[in-house]
């Protein structure tokens, strides 16, 4: 590998927050629990004490303990992909549907804008979700952004799953602060300090896992548990919460699963938030599986858990648009389209730019 494309692909994990773990440099500590006592808990697992944090501030897993591993990161860099050769040569990418003006007049849309990034209209209430629609130093896309910001209007909430950059992105959110000054951000814990000197007129709200949202529409998004870890900079190691989203309206439910490894969170969601309608499952950033699993389930385990959930509609997502590890941009979908079985037969085709909701 030459050492330019090496200082590249590191540059690009280092602010994720994979190298370095600020827990190595404190004393030991104490498991606490915390929630923002602002926010109400609607649905809770029993026996709930809150999401764990210890005593030096940093959030955890609730089944699985964060690991760092500078050695790990370098035995994958620095090791041969065995599919190189047939990355390079895959030269496909996504199809996408430009969307002109976003007018959904009345009906609920669910429109996939590349990676993790949502158009949602439900219940007349319109949701952006992690936008990354930037190239920046970091992150190039290699799917074309279906819609023109500036087309963008009347948005009530913009969620934003966690600080990394590929679901966090500081100019998408600065323009989107000066197009939609009136809405909502809707994110985890401790969140705000990073986003709000760069949308300073928009309002922020933080939740705990399992907490609702203060909402005035007829609409709950509740934030919930990842296996993952989150991180901006070299010491501030999960210092931010990250998580999912479970949206309901009157006749539909949407679980918005962001990051996250393979784990029993999964099941204990669909146990108190009930089984949803529309899955928007990760499946991408999988390989290899050996450093990747605790952090991005692959598209075998996303149908996995899936089935686990009881889900009904299976949307794939966090693949195609940027390149973040060995796997070929389209391997995750050509697995769910070949083995279509594993999700009941239940596989919606994500064109970009396209109406994801049936019926």
């Amino acid at each position: 590998m030459q050492r330019r494309t090496f200082i590249t692909s590191l540059a690009a994990v280092i602010p994720a927050g994979i190298i370095l773990s600020n827990l190595d440099l404190n004393e030991p500590t104490t498991l606490n629990h915390t929630s923002n006592p602002k926010l109400p808990y609607d649905k809770v697992p029993d026996g709930w004490k809150g999401t764990p944090r210890l005593s030096d501030g940093t959030f955890q897993n609730l089944y699985y303990p964060f690991e760092a591993s500078l050695a790990a990161v370098l035995k994958w860099k620095l090791g041969k992909n065995p599919q190189q050769e047939e990355k390079k040569a895959d030269k496909r990418r996504l199809e996408v549907e430009q969307i002109g003006t976003f007018k959904p007049n009345g009906k609920d849309e669910l429109i996939w804008l590349g990676h993790a990034s949502y158009l949602i209209h439900i219940a007349g209430i319109t949701i952006l979700t992690d936008p990354v629609w930037l190239d920046n130093w970091v992150l190039k896309r290699n799917s074309e952004l279906p819609i023109v910001p500036e087309q963008i209007r009347d948005v009530n909430y913009i969620l934003i799953s966690h600080d990394h950059r590929d679901h966090c992105d500081e100019a998408t959110l600065k323009l989107l602060g000066e197009l939609l000054p009136q809405a909502q951000i809707l994110t985890g814990m401790n969140m705000a300090p990073l986003i709000q000197s760069w949308m300073p007129k928009n309002k922020i709200q933080e939740a705990g896992w399992f907490q609702s949202y203060d909402l005035k529409e007829s609409l709950r998004i509740t934030y919930l548990p990842n296996r993952h870890w989150s991180r901006r900079g070299l010491m501030d190691t999960n210092q931010r919460l990250w998580g999912g989203y479970y949206i309901e309206s009157d006749d539909k439910s949407v679980y918005f699963m962001s990051d996250s490894g393979y784990g029993p969170h999964f099941k204990l969601i669909s146990e108190t938030m009930g089984s949803p309608d529309y899955a928007l499952m990760g499946v991408g950033a999988f390989k290899p599986e050996w450093f990747m699993n605790s952090s991005h389930i692959s598209p075998m385990d996303a149908a996995k858990v899936f089935n686990e959930m009881g889900g009904k509609h299976f949307i794939p997502m966090h693949f195609g648009t940027f390149d973040l590890s060995d796997e070929p941009l389209l391997e995750p979908l050509d697995w769910l389209k070949s083995n279509p079985e594993a999700v009941n037969n239940a596989l919606i085709d994500p064109m970009i730019g396209r109406n994801l909701f049936v019926g």
